[in-house]
C-alpha cells in the first residue's frame, strides 16, 4: 500500500517533456411603443432611438411623439392626441411595474446569496488534530470536495481506530505513511499491508453518495473517489492503495514535496492517488518524521500516533 518515489532519470526526462448588433430603429404605432417600452430587459427602440437600458422616461417618450417618431396610423388629429396620451399612461404603467419586477429580483438574489453563504458556514471542512509523539499536526480535511473519502477518514478517527498506531514508513523528499493497523506494534513484519475490518461501514456526508451507507469490503477498502482535481502538493494528505482499482482503506500518506505524478488525473503516470485534505500548522512536524533515521524506511525510534480527534 505504498506510492512509490520516481527515480531520478524519470524526473529528469519528465522535467524536459512537460510544458506549463447593433440594434436597429424602427417605426412604432402608438400602441406598439406602449408595448416595447414595457418590456423589462435587454435593448428596446421607440422611433429613431435605441437604449441599452429596459425602461424609458415618460418624458423621452413624450419627446419621441411631439417629433412624430411614434408613427400612428390615426385618421385624424384627436386619434393622434389619444394615442399619444394612451401610450404615455401605458409606458408610465410599465415603467412602475418593471421596477418592481426589477426590485423583487435584487430582493430574492440577496436572499439566496445569504441562504448559501449560511449553508457554507454550516458546512466548513473540518480540522483533524493529529497528536504524535514528535508534535502536534492540524489539517483541513476536504469533506466538500471529496466527500466519500473523508467520510471514511472522518469515522475511523471518531470511533478510535487511529490512536496508538505508528508511522510505518517514512522517506525524506518525498512522504510519511500511516494508518496501518498492523502498525501498532512498531516492528511488526505486516505493518503496512493491513486495514479496517470487513463489513465494518460509515455514512457519507455530500456528494454523489449523500447520506448514503457505504460498508467497506475486500480487506476494508472504500470506492476510489476520483472527483476533485487536487494535486499531491507539500502538506497534502493522500489515500495509499496497492495500485489496483477500490484498494484504498485506512491507510494514507502526507506529502511533504510536490508529488504530482502520484494525481489520479495525470495521464503521464499509472499512480492514482486521490487527496482528501490539507495540513494547516505543523508541516514542519511531519517533515522531521521524515527525516528520522530508519531501517527498511521504517523509523528506527519509533513515531506514534497518540491520537486523532476532528474539530468541527
Amino acid at each position: 500500500l505504498a506510492p512509490r518515489p520516481i527515480p531520478a532519470s524519470t524526473l529528469t526526462l519528465c522535467s524536459a517533456t512537460m510544458p506549463p448588433q447593433r440594434s436597429k430603429p424602427v417605426a412604432l404605432t402608438a400602441c406598439a411603443a406602449a408595448a416595447a417600452v414595457a418590456v423589462a430587459g435587454g435593448a428596446f427602440a421607440v422611433g429613431s432611438f435605441s437604449a441599452p437600458h429596459p425602461l424609458i422616461s415618460v418624458e423621452r417618450v413624450l419627446q419621441t411623439s411631439a417629433a412624430g417618431h411614434l408613427q400612428s396610423p390615426a385618421r385624424s388629429s384627436t386619434d393622434v392626441a389619444s394615442a399619444d396620451v394612451c401610450a404615455v399612461v401605458a409606458a408610465a404603467a410599465a415603467i412602475t411595474a418593471a421596477g418592481l419586477r426589477r426590485a423583487k429580483r435584487r430582493h430574492g438574489a440577496a436572499v439566496a446569496a445569504t441562504a448559501r453563504g449560511a449553508r457554507t458556514t454550516l458546512r466548513a471542512n473540518p480540522t483533524a488534530i493529529f497528536e504524535t509523539t514528535m508534535g502536534t499536526v492540524k489539517a483541513e480535511i476536504f469533506l466538500k470536495e471529496m466527500p466519500l473519502t473523508a467520510s471514511n477518514f472522518i469515522d475511523l478517527v471518531e470511533t478510535g481506530y487511529y490512536n496508538g498506531f505508528h508511522f510505518h514508513r517514512v522517506i525524506p523528499n518525498f512522504m510519511a505513511q500511516f494508518g496501518c493497523p498492523f502498525s501498532k506494534d512498531p516492528r511488526s513484519p505486516r505493518a503496512g499491508t493491513g486495514g479496517p475490518k470487513d463489513g465494518t461501514s460509515f455514512k457519507v456526508t455530500g456528494g454523489e453518495y449523500d447520506g448514503k451507507t457505504i460498508t467497506r469490503k475486500n480487506g476494508g477498502n472504500i470506492p476510489d473517489e476520483f472527483v476533485s482535481k487536487i494535486s499531491n502538493s507539500p502538506g497534502t494528505l493522500s489515500m495509499a492503495n496497492t495500485g489496483s482499482p477500490n484498494s484504498g482503506g485506512s491507510q494514507f500518506f502526507l506529502n511533504v514535496v510536490n508529488n504530482d505524478f502520484l494525481d489520479f488525473f495525470n495521464p503521464k503516470t499509472p499512480s492514482k492517488h486521490p487527496v482528501f485534505g490539507k495540513i494547516t500548522e505543523g508541516f514542519e512536524i511531519v517533515k522531521a518524521i521524515t527525516e528520522t533515521r530508519t531501517m527498511n524506511d521504517a523509523p528506527v525510534k519509533p513515531v506514534q500516533m497518540v491520537s486523532i480527534t476532528i474539530q468541527r
